[in-house]
């Protein structure tokens, strides 16, 4: 993993920001000396080398400022939603282009057993049982940049059924043992409801046995998704019309790979790479599977099944679930990409200003280490653009919007040709499309 070092003249540009956004983010803080905490904690996080531990930051012989940290830290009972709520406000109003909301899995292994959340449990990522805190950030992304705004910390059983556990580590009564994907959907259901945010597309992998409840509670709230899922995931279709009986089901790889003949080229260029790359699409409709635990079948939510092939693959290998419907393929595999970006973020800008490094135990000490990372993550990034607003598209209107209104996208510069690629004319229907 990369450590960020920067030049002088860069860390006081950044000391500079900082202070703007101090004023723009804490202004929720009563105190002016948890204001004046904060901007010490954010300055460490970008300017301390190695590890971002409250004790590096303080700097060695500062013991009465470590003492201060630690207490604004783990134990000052700030709120960090208004912090998180006006960043993402705000990233709103200067992201260049932001597309969608992306959930990013965060795995943090740990050697102990104290640290709040931490278990042994499998994990989808690592792809074996692990010790470990499992963790989601929400991400405001465009193809240009992403940034995190929200993280939920989940919480294996004992630390939820364990009195003394939950007490120790200060986790507040109303929080459950849910999985991560369920813990993320709150998060955005509540985001969605209070936060006076944009209405976008979300996008998120989801496994098999979490999809019913995905679906069903972005559909409650009209929320637009597009859910990465396994190829052996069961997906009923068919069964409109006299002459189609059904429905059908089968895994979406078999589905998919049935309408090959279908497929469409898209030539796109990947996030952090300068190469072009092809990819070949298709889609299917498909039929919403109903949650098991939902006493009353909840109303048919028309999908999208989407697969992918590799220019050379035989087989298609990836496959996403939406519920966009009136979007092209070639906008709706840009949306699904944007986890790439996300990716390439976290490792390059939110993993050096010590987003994994937190070893506080309190459940409110993770959270307000998380949301101070997810602050200088956007300084970090805004600074490297001179914080220059931008503006951005017009949101997606979602299945709430009225009768008639179309989605209108914003306008684009010419794209470059990938080398070999003959320019198209005027008034030709093209045989490949193009994104970024």
């Amino acid at each position: 993993m990369a450590r960020l070092v920067l030049p002088e003249d860069s860390t006081k540009e950044i000391s500079e920001l900082i202070d703007v956004l101090i004023s723009l983010f804490f202004e929720s803080l009563p105190r002016r000396d948890q204001r004046n905490w904060a901007r010490v904690y954010l300055n460490g996080l970008v300017g301390t080398a190695g590890k971002k531990t409250i004790r590096n930051i303080a700097g060695t012989g500062a013991s009465s400022v470590e003492q201060s940290l630690q207490q604004f830290i783990s134990k000052s009972p700030w709120d960090w939603t208004p912090v998180r709520r006006s960043l993402a406000q705000h990233l709103e109003r200067t992201a260049q282009r932001p597309l969608a909301w992306v959930i990013q899995p965060m795995v943090v292994e740990k050697a102990g057993d104290r640290s709040v959340g931490v278990g042994r449990q499998f994990v989808p990522q690592l792809g074996r049982t692990a010790n470990c805190q499992q963790a989601s950030g929400i991400w405001l992304a465009s193809s240009e940049a992403s940034f995190p705004v929200e993280w939920t910390l989940t919480l294996p059983g004992p630390w939820t059924s364990e009195l003394l556990r939950r007490r120790r580590a200060g986790i507040p009564d109303t929080a459950r043992s849910l999985t991560p994907a369920q813990d993320a959907v709150h998060a955005v259901q509540r985001m969605a409801a209070s936060w006076q945010l944009q209405r976008r597309p979300v996008v998120m992998e989801v496994a098999n046995s979490d999809l019913p409840h995905c679906i069903e509670s972005f559909a409650l709230q009209d929320i637009p998704f597009v859910f990465k899922v396994d190829g052996t995931l069961p997906v009923s279709f068919g069964g409109a019309g006299r002459h189609k009986p059904g429905p059908h089901t089968a895994p979406a790889r078999e589905l998919i790979d049935s309408l090959r003949s279908q497929r469409r080229v898209v030539e796109w260029t990947r996030h952090g790479r300068a190469e072009g790359s092809v990819t070949l699409l298709t889609s299917a409709a498909i039929l919403a599977t109903p949650c098991e635990d939902r006493p009353v079948p909840a109303p048919p939510t028309p999908l999208l099944l989407v697969g992918a092939w590799t220019e050379a693959a035989m087989l298609p290998s990836e496959f996403w679930i939406t519920n966009i419907g009136d979007r092209p393929l070639a906008q709706l595999f840009l949306l699904a990409k944007l986890t790439d970006r996300v990716s390439l973020d976290f490792s390059d800008t939110c993993e050096p200003v010590g987003i994994r490094d937190f070893e506080g135990r309190s459940f409110r000490g993770w959270h307000h280490h998380a949301t101070l990372a997810s602050v200088a993550h956007a300084a970090m990034l805004l600074g490297a653009r001179g914080h220059r607003p931008a503006p951005g598209p017009l949101a997606y209107p979602g299945p709430s919007a009225r009768p008639g209104e179309q989605t209108v996208l914003p306008p684009r510069p010419p794209r470059p040709l990938i080398p070999g690629q003959t320019p198209r004319l005027p008034g030709q229907t093209p045989r490949r499309e193009y994104i970024r």
